[in-house]
């Protein structure tokens, strides 16, 4: 069982080999336990299901390897995080927690431990419940994501996988845990979107078969009004899991509860001056070190001086620890010479800060000039990553008012149009829309009456003109109605995961009769709009080309385009499939898949568009002028709709409408988004998980959104009140 408790409702099962699933044991091929053999059958589904928890348990580690390198966490040596049981009050009966028979007595479990310990200390309590509790940046992230590292290091194969979620954004009203906790692994891990042998998705079965050991981390995070639910709703499940909150909002959610069922609970301890000494020292350059040992050493002397006091209170938290190490970390400081003011000697000038939270205002504020500041032989001193530090303050404070006005913490790419007023995104999409259709057809237009009458150039470029403006506006209303429709439809709503168009496994059942029935409709109406301009208006401006045919013409026009496009929403809700489950679980790769699922959905409608069309003008015309018309049609539709409907419809084309073009051209976020977000995981003032971005820790999130004033940090560099771009922006 790779040393995962099992669920409270079963006896604990042992065996260093094989792993469980649903509480049976897999050994080669043959399942004991709870489940008996039935066949072949069996024996395959319990096989694959084992060998897809193995998969997710390899992406899962790579990325957490990856953040915990990114996060600098073991460089030079980790902060020593320690714990000790917590109060008593704020956990079940050790009764409970060890899964006691009736009238058998017990003895509390040693708890007490540090960050290496954090498996051994979890396996001994037999519910497989922990609590985690602790200030604001007092490590309890950090001992998650060591958590899962290290149980993954122990896992036997088909054993269960220990992922870390961000519950902040589950609201337990509205969904179900388990519902939850499989929408985020679909999230970001899109093959696990795939629907099993079970009919539900994998990652519902996993989930449901005890093989995810979910590390809920940020329970003081949800909304207020929802702790005390969410804390019930966790009761009610007899799932083993790992929760983490700061231990005011737990301890209100308690009450006079038994806290979080079978659960035991452990409280993080302040660091000590010995614990923080030789992070410090040894991670900062030799230049600074002399400084730093002055500082350390000034705390020893008199630590019961106001200023000394306050810093250190301040450095009793890993989060503060490493934000001071940053900020005071360089000792080029750009080649100034700025004096002890500009190094950690600052810190005890009581006449720059009067208090721990002026200090920590001042590190939080400081830390994005810092990390943005390029230094002599920064690796990032190319041209494409020459960030402007308050430039990349203020795209990081429309981020965070972004993501405070969802209330989350996670930033989808997906999402970032939701930052623009649903009447200005519906604008600039209708805009963008109408622009390529009024394109594509106006110049399409000329060829044709070039070759087909004998007005002249003239006319033909009047008429294509005034052609491409007439339909650019009736695709514009059109595919703005769509847009608007779509954005409060869950039917219609764009997802990031579907990838790839052709092949693969079947995914998550679609509503293939809402979208076909909405691209007949619409595509109906459209042509409608199209025909009724064509005879009735561009006659009136003199511009009639005699192309248009008869009655029959008239009336098969709004069949055709109705029943392609509906042909076309069908094929594609068919056709799109998740991804392998190890494959795409960046942010980037996501984006890379859906760009080249749109260049598919322009295949699609010039496929599907021309062929029909080709097809209903055979009956009238004659074979070429048959591949004529096909081929007319399938340009138009796949540069025309095809663009329309990926700007409306699809996640890429809403991300290059929005978070591309508008917001860039509205100076909230750079041109190279995803470079300057990239560069900002690498800095530390972003992280990845899994298919989102999440801000390092939700402090510099909310210190962006309020925008606190800060002083001067070191070298000049000043905090985010400072500049007055670090604030919530309002949508336009």
């Amino acid at each position: 069982m790779g040393g995962v408790p099992p669920a409270r409702s079963r006896p604990p099962v042992h065996n260093e080999v094989a792993g469980t699933v649903d509480g049976a044991v897999v050994q080669a091929g043959v399942i004991h336990g709870d489940v008996h053999i039935t066949g072949s059958s069996v024996r395959v589904e319990r096989d694959e299901l084992a060998r897809t928890a193995d998969e997710l348990a390899e992406a899962v580690r790579d990325r957490w390897l990856e953040e915990e390198e990114r996060r600098r966490i073991r460089d030079p040596v980790p902060l020593p995080v320690r714990w000790g049981a917590a109060d008593d009050g704020l956990m079940d009966h050790w009764a409970n927690i060890r899964l006691a028979p009736a009238g058998q007595a017990v003895e509390p479990l040693e708890l007490a431990g540090h960050l290496g310990l954090i498996t051994e200390v979890y396996r001994r309590i037999p519910s497989g419940r922990l609590v985690v509790l602790g200030r604001a940046g007092s490590g309890k992230t950090v001992l998650g994501l060591r958590f899962v590292l290290d149980l993954l290091a122990a896992r036997a194969p088909g054993g269960p996988v220990p992922e870390m979620f961000g519950i902040g954004s589950w609201d337990p009203v509205a969904e179900p845990l388990k519902e939850w906790l499989s929408g985020r692994l679909s999230r970001d891990q899109p093959g696990l979107a795939t629907i099993g042998p079970t009919g539900e998705t994998l990652a519902a079965t996993l989930v449901a078969k005890g093989l995810v050991l979910p590390v809920l981390d940020g329970f003081d995070e949800m909304a207020d009004g929802l702790h005390r639910v969410a804390l019930r709703e966790l009761s009610a499940i007899s799932l083993p899991l790992v929760l983490t909150s700061r231990s005011d909002e737990y301890t209100t959610a308690v009450g006079r509860t038994r806290g979080l069922t079978h659960a035991a609970a452990v409280e993080l301890t302040d660091l000590t001056l010995d614990d923080l000494a030789d992070h410090l020292l040894r991670g900062s350059p030799k230049a600074v070190t002399p400084e730093w040992r002055h500082v350390l050493a000034e705390l020893r002397r008199d630590p019961a001086a106001p200023a000394n006091a306050n810093l250190a209170a301040v450095l009793t938290t890993p989060l503060m620890v490493s934000l001071a190490r940053t900020v005071y970390g360089e000792g080029d400081r750009d080649g100034r010479d700025d004096g002890p003011a500009a190094g950690p000697a600052a810190l005890l000038d009581p006449t720059l800060f009067d208090s721990p939270e002026s200090l920590e205002e001042h590190l939080l504020g400081s830390f994005l000039p810092s990390v943005y500041r390029l230094r002599p032989g920064d690796p990032r001193t190319g041209p494409a990553h020459r960030w402007d530090p308050d430039r990349a303050q203020r795209w990081l404070g429309h981020l965070a008012g972004h993501l405070h006005r969802l209330g989350t913490r996670d930033l989808a790419w997906w999402e970032l149009g939701a930052s623009v007023r649903r009447s200005t995104r519906t604008l600039v999409i209708a805009f963008l829309a109408g622009l390529s259709f009024g394109l594509v057809t106006g110049i399409g237009n000329i060829p044709v009456d070039l070759v087909a009458t004998s007005r002249g150039l003239d006319f033909a470029v009047r008429r294509g003109i005034v052609v491409g403006l007439l339909h650019g506006a009736v695709a514009a209303v059109a595919f703005g109605l769509v847009y608007r429709f779509a954005d409060g439809s869950e039917a219609l709503k764009p997802s990031p995961v579907r990838v790839r168009v052709f092949g693969g496994l079947q995914r998550r059942g679609a509503p293939f009769t809402a979208r076909i029935t909405s691209g007949a409709v619409v595509g109906l109406l459209v042509a409608l709009a199209l025909l009724l301009v064509d005879r009735l208006l561009v006659p009136r401006l003199g511009l009639d080309d005699g192309l248009g045919g008869g009655l029959l013409a008239a009336v098969l026009f709004p069949l055709q385009v109705g029943f392609s496009a509906g042909l076309v929403l069908g094929l594609m809700t068919w056709l799109e499939t998740p991804i392998d489950v190890r494959a795409a679980v960046s942010p980037a790769d996501l984006l890379r898949s859906n760009r080249a699922n749109v260049v598919s959905h322009f295949l699609v409608w010039a496929l599907v568009l021309g062929s029909v069309a080709a097809v209903v003008h055979g009956f009238t015309g004659g074979i070429a002028g048959s591949l004529e018309v096909g081929l007319v049609f399938g340009v138009e539709g796949a540069f025309g709709a095809g663009i329309g409907y990926g700007l409306c419809l699809t996640a890429w084309g809403q991300w290059a409408a929005l978070a591309r073009i508008w917001l860039p051209l509205t100076g909230r976020l750079p041109w190279r988004l995803v470079a300057f977000l990239d560069d900002a995981c690498r800095l530390g003032a972003l992280r990845r998980a899994g298919a989102v971005y999440q801000f390092r820790h939700a402090r510099l999130q909310d210190h962006l959104t309020g925008a606190p004033t800060t002083r001067a940090g070191p070298s000049g560099a000043v905090g985010i009140g400072d500049v007055g771009t670090g604030g919530a922006v309002s949508p336009p």
